[in-house]
């Protein structure tokens, strides 16, 4: 059993293989493994500016000071040194301080030094501070928990510290400042607020509708389990679940809240996940094939979201009436259905999320859902191992493979940036 279990991901893996090269690697218009990408234009950071453009310590940014760490304090094995060789660290302390950083912001100024070296050859990226353990910054600074860095570049050549700040921004700091004429400041999420924002998932508290009669929380849905969903044509019907795609028992997750008035629903997911959204014109209420596909982080209010009305019969449309922003401990659920939608608490979202084309997700899950349907008819009984519910709490190998590619073939902003956390090598 386990050696067919086995064969079918090795047979599942060069399925995808050879869909992507045979198509070109279709995921967008025009984009193709042969092809080579136009380079974004990047435009050099003003004097004075900031992105995000919001305060540094707050949601939309690198979140809320945690609290100074020093070498005697508990969360001093939070940091991790940098020895990057492509990277100049002043440590004008002499005490290898400006090294330390978390494994956040080491990741970021790693991918920053490579662009820095691409961007001017023969230059390096140089890091005048990083982790402070002598109070020489202001009071509550990212500095002291090795979450801010402040750097220029080797020759400090202070007419390229504009585009330094952009190149910081693409590298994927979380807050980027061009402070001083002398330096570019640049900071990171602590690593449990990443954790927390990440994924693109629902509550376990959230409910889904059975075909047999009743609701049952998504926390409990297990394969063989049909639930509602609803066609591209916004009709009503009953859909196998496969999968958890994402499944976190008991983690704290921050949830966006979305709250319709008439019908009254309350739906919580996730930044990264999918919201079908009707066009804001007027649209009939039969159908969902013109509505889109949002992060659940750009949802907004007066948005048209699709939800159940009574009697469980049809889908209506409901306009957003609040967003707003929840932390929850019941964990966090990403079921897959074989439609690629799924009711949550009455609204339809799909299953979906990290990249906000709902058709190419479904389109790259195919392969999955042929496998699965291969098994099942093959060996019944292996249904619910690993190409179903996962042995254990964690993210769906499929969905780590998917990632990889997308990271891979896609520009970096056609992902959520709080899509998927992928533990550093």
């Amino acid at each position: 059993m386990d050696e067919m279990l086995l064969l079918t991901r090795i047979l599942l893996v060069g399925f995808i293989c050879a869909l992507l090269v045979s198509s070109g690697l279709t995921c967008g218009p025009g984009r193709g493994i042969g092809k080579r990408r136009h380079p974004k234009k990047l435009t050099p950071l003003a004097y004075k500016q900031f992105i995000p453009n919001v305060a540094e310590k707050t949601l939309g940014a690198s979140g809320r000071y945690e609290g100074k760490i020093t070498r005697n304090s508990e969360r001093f094995k939070e940091l991790t040194p940098n020895y990057n060789p492509d990277i100049i660290f002043k440590d004008e302390e002499n005490t290898g301080a400006d090294r330390l950083m978390t494994q956040r912001c080491k990741d970021k100024l790693n991918a920053l030094a490579i662009s820095v070296m691409n961007q001017w050859p023969g230059v390096k990226l140089r890091v005048t501070e990083g982790w402070d353990e002598d109070g020489h910054h202001s009071e509550e600074s990212l500095h002291y928990e090795g979450r801010a860095v402040d750097i220029t570049t080797s020759d400090r050549d202070r007419s390229k510290y504009g585009m330094l700040a952009r190149l910081a921004v693409e590298a994927g700091f979380d807050w980027v400042y061009y402070e001083s004429k002398a330096h570019i400041h640049c900071s990171v999420k602590a690593e449990n607020s990443v954790a927390a924002k990440s994924g693109g998932c629902f509550p376990g508290s959230a409910t889904v509708h059975l075909e047999q009669g009743g609701t049952k929380l998504v926390k409990d849905l297990r394969p063989g389990d049909r639930v509602l969903v609803a066609d591209t044509e916004g009709r009503l019907l009953y859909s196998d679940f496969l999968t958890f795609l994402d499944r976190e028992d008991g983690s704290h997750k921050l949830f966006y809240v979305i709250e319709t008035r008439q019908p009254r629903a309350r739906l919580l997911l996730t930044a990264a996940h999918l919201l079908f959204v009707a066009p804001q014109q007027n649209q009939s209420q039969e159908g969902t094939a013109s509505s889109r596909a949002l992060f659940a982080s750009r949802v907004r209010p007066g948005q048209r979201v699709f939800v159940l009305g009574e009697g469980g019969r049809q889908l209506l449309l409901a306009a957003v009436h609040r967003v707003s922003l929840r932390e929850e401990a019941s964990g966090a659920y990403a079921p897959l259905t074989a439609q690629g939608t799924i009711l949550i608490d009455r609204v339809l979202a799909s299953c979906y999320a990290v990249i906000e084309e709902h058709s190419w997700a479904h389109w790259a899950f195919a392969p999955f859902r042929l496998l699965q349907g291969v098994l099942a008819a093959l060996c019944p009984s292996a249904v619910g191992a690993p190409m179903g519910d996962p042995p254990a709490p964690g993210i769906h190998w499929y969905s780590r493979l998917l990632y990889r590619i997308g990271s891979w073939v896609l520009d970096s902003d056609s992902l959520h940036p709080l899509g998927m956390v992928v533990s550093s090598s």
